[in-house]
């Protein structure tokens, strides 16, 4: 059975040669992608803004007979991804509303009930080899985007792995980005309401065969497709910011399997480390 991750590959992958109409067929799709399969042709065309010919081109050209086979893989790909969930418990609703806390918890923990649901296990595998393999691990982004960026760079380099967070300073970070090679890597955080910088710079690193990972909070966010491994985060918050817990869990999680896969590097880095601390 094909999986929803793989269809979003699929999607991803066709997306910069799809003409203007069906990029926004796809966009649609991967916004409303648990929706799909209880749309009819006409109605993802009416949302779409697009006509049903459009649609059904578009099933086409990315390897289905047409909509409707295109329609019951993603019903069949989500059968299987909600048989195989895992939940933690949300709060009691009742009375929530005078207790901050406890909203503000619920939210956070509805975060990460959706990132759990939503990050495909074989495509954050894949995207921690490429960082195990990799010369030299980049981490970017802006706002509040930049302050987790320096977090898993930091927490990289604290289990061995060699990474530099790219800075505001005097240089822009397409100027840093010249500095990349192709067996380099970069990750890049783009949370609402999408940096352009942050942006450009996936698109720049792609474009030099840089390999890029992205983390965001949707399939079709503007950095999305520039990546080659999508790290879907949920970030709704009560404010209008993001809020960064189930960002937390997935940086926390990436650091913690690198550390399991190198346990050799990891110790013996830590070993020099408390030598050079006691001298």
């Amino acid at each position: 059975m094909t999986s929803n991750e793989e269809i979003k590959d699929t999607i991803l992958k066709n997306y910069e040669d799809l003409p203007s109409n069906q990029k926004r067929i796809a966009e649609c799709i991967l916004e409303n992608f648990n929706r799909v399969p209880f749309l009819s042709v006409r109605e993802l065309s009416l949302i779409s803004q697009s006509s049903v010919a459009s649609v059904v081109r578009f099933s086409k050209r990315i390897g289905f007979d047409g909509y409707s086979e295109f329609r019951e893989k993603i019903a069949g790909s989500l059968q299987k991804q909600i048989n195989n969930t895992e939940f933690f418990a949300l709060f009691d609703g009742k009375a929530m509303s005078n207790d901050t806390l406890k909203s503000v918890a619920a939210t956070d923990i509805k975060n990460i009930n959706d990132t759990l649901s939503s990050v495909n296990r074989n495509t954050f595998n894949k995207a921690v080899t490429a960082i195990l393999r990799a010369n030299h691990v980049y981490t970017a982004g802006l706002g509040i985007s930049y302050l987790l960026s320096e977090i898993l760079s930091y927490q990289l380099t604290q289990v061995g792995v060699k990474s530099s967070n790219f800075r505001r300073n005097s240089l822009l970070f397409l100027e840093q980005a010249l500095f990349l090679g192709k067996n380099d890597l970069i990750i890049v955080f783009s949370f609402p309401p999408y940096s352009k910088e942050t942006i450009n710079l996936a698109k720049f690193c792609k474009d030099r065969k840089v390999r890029v990972i992205a983390v965001t909070d949707k399939q079709s966010a503007p950095a999305s497709f520039f990546a080659g491994y999508v790290l879907e985060v949920k970030s709704k918050n009560m404010l209008y910011t993001n809020s960064f817990a189930a960002i937390s869990v997935l940086i926390n999680a990436i650091v913690t399997e690198i550390a399991v896969r190198n346990k050799a590097e990891v110790k013996q880095f830590y070993e020099e480390v408390e030598t050079i601390t006691q001298e």
